[in-house]
């Protein structure tokens, strides 16, 4: 009975982790894999697409809300939570494929939860009617905050005769939709169902309470406690003492219920990056430092932070709306961030422009065995570089990593960029390989390093078992396309072997799509336009050169004519030139914006007679493309790519496709 005891009390174990708000020692990195207005990248099918590539790299994926909210949208304006699941982002059957692969291939899904506020229907106070498991949830006028948008709310509804809560909000108010009450046990009751179908229904693994001091963390805490996240993460947007108290607030028997966003790593991140000054990551933001430099016994709040140097709050936007964005040095901030305890989250924009580079370094972070308990102390420190060591195996160098010289039979460098740099400990004793297990386009290097004291030592590897060759440490060789598997190894010690598995693709040259409703006549001026999802007004141009305007001269210029959708699901617009100009004889502008009947604007564009633009600039000619459409009726040739470049056996589908570097039509 007593061995029976024990393993029945090892068997709980994982529970009773999962419920204290993150994991200890916890080595995965997470990707944020939204923007905002991100519906294109962000679209569930595409997302799936890459879970091969994402799950050599991450362990966990944080989503955008992903029930409907009536219209396009990001999701912070949640309106259903059980009953439809139509959102900006696909259909429920794409969203459940979508995180079914995800787990499949090591993934889990973070499910970006808001429940601070909720949109109602057509009123102020009517939320939607649902069922789920049997059981009928819907929040009524009483659930809203007696001080709901300072007291607009409560004027509404006695003139309307509803009847709000009577109680005002245990956290901070936000005006855009009706703050909840959560001391009402009926928005308890929805909240836990909700956590319920998210969860143990769609499947997600953990998390990520949006507007966190919105409402009392005690209600994070209840929240939890019922619905068991493996992960749960907030966003308390603050200091770090604010921070470190809505933590303690989530405890339960003394145990935080919860995670949170390490702010104050992103400001100082931020800070250092973009004034050029390296010594500013050893200092406090505005009194405060981050929340990873809390390191008391088993981790203490260093466990529950999830670190991050930009996410859809803080990137710039467009000209309209640029935040508080990283503007320069991103490698160099998510190389440090990446090395660093704390549990690293990245931007989706960041992994779309540096996919290499953040693989590497992040396959080094996990080679050293980082986790979000890790200790660190500075190396050195200047305003023109700054170094940390890292459990006493990696130091990463950012800002001028020349000026650091290091003991070379104490470090060896792995990797290196612009403005970073990684050394692993040389006592580590084992071989490394700069280039990560993953997906790739054309024809890949990769650089063998041995990492020891010993200079003269030697490299063993091997490509598909195909033979052994010995090299220096420091050489660079070629991954051919097809499926590879590295394996190298110390000459000293051929036990410890590093394995690195690759699946590298003919490299497709970059295409884009034009509808076939885009046409210029002979002798016309005009441009196109794909506008935002968001753009819902009829689209206004804007053209001119020095001397006048081609568009009436009064600002927002001409409406222009829409055409039709995209294959990206986007409105097409149309200008076509008039022939008036203000000033007289101009023959064709220099210089073009589109407009959203007046805002948002994109910024000033050149304009080029004939091009196809979208919101962050011309995207291709349609006069002098070469990139049209042909029609065939069956394409067997291989290879084939589809619009987003990856490699199919054959098309599935009606639809556009890529091959030999030219698009053709399937119909």
């Amino acid at each position: 009975m007593k061995k029976l005891s024990l393993l029945i009390f090892i068997a709980a174990l994982p529970l009773l982790a999962s419920a204290q708000g993150w994991p200890v020692q916890y080595g995965g990195v997470m990707l944020q894999a939204f923007y905002w207005d991100s519906y294109d990248d962000t679209n569930w099918q595409r997302l799936q697409a890459q879970a091969d590539e994402l799950s050599q790299s991450f362990d966990l994926v944080w989503i955008p809300q992903s029930a409907n909210c009536g219209g396009t949208s990001m999701g912070y304006d949640d309106l259903y939570w059980f009953s439809n699941y139509d959102s900006s982002f696909g259909n429920e059957q794409q969203l459940r494929s979508m995180i079914s692969t995800f787990k499949a291939k090591g993934l889990k899904t973070i499910a970006d939860v808001v429940i601070n506020h909720r949109r109602n229907v057509s009123n102020w106070v009517d939320f939607p009617n649902e069922t789920y498991k049997g059981v009928q949830y819907q929040m009524t006028s009483t659930d809203i905050c007696a001080n709901d948008d300072n007291g607009k709310t409560l004027n509404w509804a006695t003139q309307n005769g509803y009847q709000l809560s009577a109680n005002n909000d245990t956290g901070e108010g936000w005006d855009g939709m009706r703050d909840l009450d959560h001391t009402s046990a009926n928005v308890q009751a929805n909240v836990k169902a909700y956590l319920d179908l998210l969860l143990n229904d769609l499947g997600y693994a953990g998390v990520r309470y949006d507007m966190v001091k919105g409402y009392s963390p005690q209600y994070t805490a209840l929240y939890n406690a019922a619905a068991q996240p493996e992960f749960s993460v907030g966003e308390c947007w603050d200091g770090t003492t604010t921070i470190k108290n809505w933590i303690n607030g989530t405890a339960i028997d003394g145990k935080p219920q919860s995670a949170a966003f390490d702010f104050q790593f992103r400001y100082t991140v931020r800070n250092a990056a973009n004034n050029g000054n390296w010594a500013r990551l050893a200092q406090q933001n505005d009194g405060n430092w981050p929340l990873i430099s809390s390191n008391e016994s088993g981790g203490g709040y260093r466990r529950y932070a999830v670190t991050f140097v930009e996410n859809h709050d803080t990137e710039w936007r467009s000209n309209g709306e640029r935040n508080d964005p990283l503007l320069r040095d991103t490698l160099a901030a998510n190389a440090f961030l990446l090395a660093m305890p704390g549990t690293p989250c990245v931007f989706l924009k960041h992994w779309q422009s540096y996919p290499t580079e953040l693989k590497a370094m992040i396959a080094a972070r996990k080679q050293a065995g980082i986790t979000n308990t890790s200790s660190y102390s500075n190396f050195r420190s200047a305003q023109t570089y700054f170094a940390n060591m890292i459990d006493s195996k990696l130091l990463v160098v950012v800002g001028n990593t020349s000026q650091l010289v290091v003991n070379a039979s104490q470090w060896v460098r792995i990797l290196s960029g612009h403005h970073y740099a990684y050394y692993f400990a040389a006592s580590m004793n084992m071989p490394w390989v700069s280039l990560a297990s993953s997906n790739y386009q054309g024809e890949q290097q990769a650089t063998l390093t041995a990492v020891t004291a010993d200079s003269n030592e030697r490299l063993c590897y091997s490509l598909n078992d195909n033979g052994v060759t010995e090299v220096a440490s420091g050489t660079t060789i070629v991954i051919p396309q097809g499926n590879t598997t590295l394996k190298v190894w110390l000459k000293s010690n051929p036990s410890n072997v590093i394995t690195r598995n690759y699946v590298v693709e003919e490299q497709v040259e970059p295409v884009f799509d034009v509808p076939s409703f885009c046409t210029v006549a002979d002798g016309e001026t005009c441009a196109f336009f794909e506008a935002p999802l968001t753009w819902t007004n009829t689209i206004s141009c804007w053209a001119w050169d020095n001397k006048g305007n081609y568009t009436g001269g009064s600002w927002p210029g001409t409406a222009c004519t829409l055409l039709g959708q995209s294959s990206r699901g986007r409105n097409v617009w149309k200008w076509s030139w008039d022939g008036r100009y203000t000033a007289g004889t101009g023959t064709a502008p220099t210089m073009i914006i589109f407009n959203n009947t007046n805002a948002p604007q994109t910024a000033d564009l050149s304009f080029v007679n004939g091009g196809y633009y979208m919101e962050d600039g011309l995207k291709v000619n349609v006069l002098t493309s070469i990139n049209k459409p042909k029609a065939v009726a069956d394409p067997a040739s291989a290879p084939i790519y589809n619009m987003r470049g990856q490699r199919i056996d054959s098309p599935r589908a009606k639809g556009i496709y890529i091959r030999q570097h030219k698009k053709f039509v399937v119909r």
